[in-house]
Parts: C-alpha cells; sequence; structure tokens
C-alpha cells in the first residue's frame, strides 16, 4: 500500500499522521505546538518525527515521501520556510533539511494552502475549479483556487485575509500595525480581544482568564445561546465581521463556492449566525453557497500536507 506521511504544523498543535491515497488517515499522534522561532520549531518538527517514526509508525510499510504544512510564508518551489511573521523571520531550507534527514522525498506548503490542496483533491475540487477556502482558527487566512490554480502571490503571501478591515470597528489593534483586522475580531484570538474590551461593558459569566490563556469561543458559543449579553455581541460582531470578509474576497476571485474550515467555525453555528449578513447581491454567483468543509476539520490540514507529499512541489 502506498501511503505518505504528513506533518501539520499550526499555531496550537502539531500533528503527524500517515495517509493512503484515497485518503484514510491511518495512524496519527498530535503533539503541543510550542516554539519561539523558526529554528526552534524546526528542531521541535524533528523531534517529533522521530518519535513518530519510533512510537506509531509501521516499520515494515515505509511512506513514498512526506509532506509538511508550516504557519507563515512558504517558498514552496524552492523547499524554503521563509518566516512564521515578520518579528520571526530566519529563511530555513526545509525541504532540503527533511529530505536528507529521513531519507525521503520532502515537500513542503503554507498551512492554509496545504488545507485547501486536500479540499482539491478530496473535496470541494471534485465539482468546482474557481473557490475560496478559509480558514477560521486562532487566526484567519484564506487561499483563493481560480481555475484550478492556487494562488500564491509574488512573495508568498497572498491569503493573509486577517489582516484586513471589514466594517465593524472594535477599536482592536492588530499585531500587524492596523486598526479593526477581521482577525481581532472573528478569530480565536479575536474573541479574547473583543471580550476583555468590551467585559466592563455587558454583563456576563464568560470566564476570561488572566493566566495567558484565552477566552474559551466555544464557552462564549454556549453563554450567547443562554442570553449572555457579552457574548451575544462577541457572535454577532464575529458573524458580521466574516460575512464582510466572504463577501469581499467573492467580489475578488468571483468563485462559485466558499468553504470554511478551522476550529472557530467547525462547528457551524457562527456559520448560521452569519448568514443573514450575506447580501443576495453579491453572493449571487456563489452557486455553491458557504459551506463547511466536509473533509474531517480537525484533520484538513493532515489531510493537505499528505497532498503536499503525493504532488510535490505544486
Amino acid at each position: 500500500m502506498e501511503t505518505f506521511l504528513g506533518i501539520d504544523l499550526g499555531g496550537t498543535k502539531l500533528l503527524i499522521g500517515e495517509v493512503d491515497a484515497e485518503g484514510h488517515i491511518l495512524r496519527e499522534k498530535r503533539y503541543p505546538s510550542t516554539f519561539r522561532d523558526q529554528r526552534d520549531a524546526k528542531d521541535y518538527i524533528f523531534r517529533a518525527i522521530d518519535d513518530y517514526l519510533v512510537t506509531v509508525a509501521n516499520p515494515l510499510c515505509k511512506p513514498m515521501a512526506m509532506g509538511l504544512g508550516l504557519v507563515g510564508r512558504v517558498d514552496t518551489e524552492r523547499g524554503i520556510w521563509e518566516q512564521i511573521d515578520p518579528s520571526r523571520t530566519f529563511p530555513i531550507e526545509m525541504a532540503r533539511e527533511l529530505t536528507e534527514r529521513y531519507r525521503l522525498p520532502a515537500y513542503i506548503d503554507n498551512d492554509v494552502k496545504s488545507a485547501t490542496r486536500a479540499e482539491l483533491h478530496w473535496g470541494v475540487g471534485r465539482f468546482s475549479r474557481n473557490f475560496v477556502f478559509i480558514n477560521v482558527g486562532t487566526g484567519i487566512a484564506a487561499c483563493s483556487v481560480v481555475n484550478g490554480q492556487l494562488i500564491r502571490g509574488s512573495h508568498f503571501n497572498a491569503g493573509e485575509v486577517g489582516h484586513t478591515t471589514v466594517g465593524v470597528n472594535m477599536g482592536t489593534t492588530c499585531a500587524c500595525g492596523r486598526k479593526n483586522c477581521v482577525e481581532t475580531i472573528a478569530a480565536g484570538c479575536g474573541f479574547d480581544i473583543c471580550a476583555r474590551l468590551l467585559r466592563e461593558r455587558y454583563e456576563t459569566r464568560l470566564t476570561i482568564p488572566e493566566d495567558g490563556k484565552r477566552v474559551s469561543v466555544k464557552e462564549v458559543y454556549e453563554l450567547s445561546l443562554q442570553g449572555d449579553a457579552l457574548c451575544e455581541m462577541l457572535v454577532k460582531n464575529a458573524a458580521e465581521a466574516l460575512a464582510s470578509l466572504i463577501m469581499n474576497l467573492v467580489r475578488v476571485t468571483d468563485p462559485d463556492t466558499v468553504v470554511l474550515g478551522g476550529s472557530v467555525v467547525a462547528d457551524g453555528y457562527l456559520l448560521e449566525q452569519m448568514r443573514p449578513f450575506l447580501q443576495a447581491e453579491t453572493m449571487r454567483f456563489v452557486t455553491n453557497g458557504v459551506q463547511l468543509t466536509k473533509l474531517e476539520p480537525h484533520h484538513i490540514g493532515l489531510l493537505g500536507a499528505a497532498v503536499v507529499a503525493m504532488n510535490g512541489k505544486i
């Protein structure tokens, strides 16, 4: 059986697993994601792969190749991880180093673009060649597919749509330096930022940690259903902001499908709250609508990394 080793590095977890050519996850192991910069992350990735190969992998079934999905800017053609973010820039030839260390063909891509490649291979790509995949998790990023091709940009930075403003003016300040970016309102980090900003204005039972941890989005959703004033406002603002982002992207690339993935939207609640904000005139050509990924949301990054391994430098 042909298998492919996928490694999905996110902001809060590192997931490693073996996937067959049909998209079945055969084995997997999750590791907490903790790193300061690219060099630290590289060492952590290597240690995790070493552990996986010893504790989980089938020694009688060597993968055909490995694929790695990474946060930040990735030069897929040259196999270079350019940066996590502007404050943490240390280009690393990750594909070459992985290949040399594990004696396997190794390929890398950005994590959201990897997930989009999974959609192309096993998801909406089966019926659409023009779609947008939006990942709403700790942060927000997107990838547009136009005529079957992923849009990457001249510096591998296309799709960083979390750093756009969408008309919901909360007074938040983004790490990019702008005000009211959609990421600071509708992403996991945004729920935390806005909860702290608004907590003195509304009665609430929401737990707001003071130990460096973020507000639980799951708890926000649960309390909003119970009429908690702060949580209702957080959900409304996030829904409006995300709907505005979607409509902006629809105007740019004219997709027939918009696919949502990521932990913040995985249960479908925010999608339903968002629908009333989607204007029919703008959305009229999105003939397949806005939908949650049909791929397992907690594994789409791993599946994408496997597709990176299967398809190589595309």
